[in-house]
């Protein structure tokens, strides 16, 4: 977050399975490619983006790995007891302070134990300040009320939510998704940061509280769960700024950007002609974010195999413009598009597909700009990452130039030595 020096133009908080994430609609992960082009061109420079999620951290990092996911700014975990930032995920301390305040795991273990009702979830769901279990919707709400009196009678302060129809998990009377929202919107306030624009995403009754943050916007997925839907029903049915979307997951909380005017809403995935998509403003990042999802289409064989749009690419380049590929071997970065044109549909019918991650443009001096990135290529289950270093120079009446292009494998990339990856 220390890359924004000015409120954020839009927070955005969203659960990640069946908000952000389409684990039953959408095998191609097409939903979250469009948010993600979307976010990384138009928000990612002034934005904030933060995954609130009740998986664990261990349990998140694994849905990384199996999904085309964005790196978060802020990353909340174990239904809001844990909250981490940036890409290197540093814990907040403060925050584990306030969720140790009157609360003893090994109590709570204990006062469990006597409820044959309950049965625990994997270890992986078990946290420090959450116990996780599973039990029959019948009888939720009886053992809620038991288990609330046994542990109050223990000196513990302690919150339960029901969630999915199935899923009950107890934590400090302090965590949950809303508090922790609230302690960060309150850090960011004491930072002169407070987001213009803050919404919130979810689909089950974990995501109840952050309906609940005075002044934010709010949207509930179409698929969302029974829960949540009677929650909205009796309490929110009359606020103006919580939706029910007609759209399910990432379609959800696009259709919420639009209804609430918090920014463009058209995914540039959404857009037929990417050469027709130009900025009326200088924008490295949309340049480099429309550049590799042509790369993309070229690969795949979805656009027209014409010279024309070889010729394009070449004519933005400077005529002295380097590529410097992952292994370190250095070469035009013209003859480096002349060579794309050969490899035009060679990916077609095998699920390949490319993103960008952490799209941040800085202006180191006039007219000459330098875009960091993580360009990602993935064919079938193989993925592989690149750090991407990208120098333009802007030039009246040219627009932006490509200048430099350099990349060096991630310590994210499941792939560091290919000789077939391209640019």
């Amino acid at each position: 977050m220390e890359r924004l020096t000015s409120p954020p133009r839009l927070m955005i908080v969203s659960d990640l399975d069946d908000t952000m994430v389409d684990h039953h609609n959408d095998p191609e992960n097409l939903s979250l490619l469009r948010f993600s082009s979307l976010w990384e061109e138009a928000f990612r420079h002034d934005s904030l983006l933060v995954f609130s999620t009740g998986r664990t951290l261990p349990m998140y990092k694994k849905l990384r790995k199996e999904r085309p996911m964005l790196t978060p700014d802020v990353i909340i975990t174990s239904v809001g007891t844990e909250i981490a930032y940036g890409k290197s995920m540093v814990t907040d301390d403060s925050w584990v302070e306030i969720m140790n305040h009157k609360w003893d795991r090994g109590i709570v273990e204990e006062e469990t134990s006597k409820f044959p009702e309950l049965t625990l979830q994997r270890d992986c769901d078990q946290r420090p300040n959450k116990v996780s279990f599973f039990i029959d919707k019948s009888k939720a709400q009886q053992v809620t009320k038991e288990l609330y009196q046994r542990l109050e009678k223990r000196g513990l302060e302690i919150k339960i939510i029901f969630s999915g129809g199935k899923a009950l998990d107890v934590l400090p009377k302090g965590g949950g998704k809303g508090q922790a929202l609230a302690y960060l919107l309150n850090k960011l306030k004491a930072e002169g940061r407070l987001p213009v624009n803050t919404l919130v995403c979810g689909d089950s009754g974990n995501d109840t509280e952050l309906f609940t943050i005075p002044n934010v916007y709010g949207v509930m997925v179409r698929n969302s769960q029974e829960e949540l839907l009677e929650w909205y029903a009796e309490n929110a049915k009359d606020n103006a700024k919580i939706i029910h979307a007609s759209e399910r997951c990432v379609g959800g909380i696009l259709e919420a950007i639009g209804h609430f005017e918090l920014g463009p809403n058209l995914s540039p995935r959404d857009v037929s002609d990417l050469f027709e998509c130009k900025e009326d403003n200088v924008n490295p990042g949309h340049e480099v974010v429309m550049f590799f999802l042509f790369y993309e289409r070229w690969r795949r064989g979805e656009v027209e195999n014409c010279d024309a749009y070889i010729a394009s690419l070449k004519a933005s380049c400077h005529p002295a413009a380097v590529f410097v590929h992952p292994s370190g071997a250095e070469k035009s970065l013209i003859d480096t598009i002349d060579e794309l044109g050969k490899y035009h549909g060679d990916k077609k019918d095998k699920k390949f597909r490319v993103w960008t991650d952490q799209v941040l443009a800085t202006e180191t001096t006039h007219g000459t700009w330098m875009v960091k990135l993580d360009k990602w290529e993935q064919t079938g289950n193989e993925r592989k990452c690149c750090t991407t270093t990208v120098r333009f120079i802007s030039k009246e009446n040219e627009g932006l130039v490509w200048e430099n292009v350099q990349q060096t494998w991630s310590e994210e990339s499941e792939m560091k030595n290919d000789s077939n990856w391209i640019i």
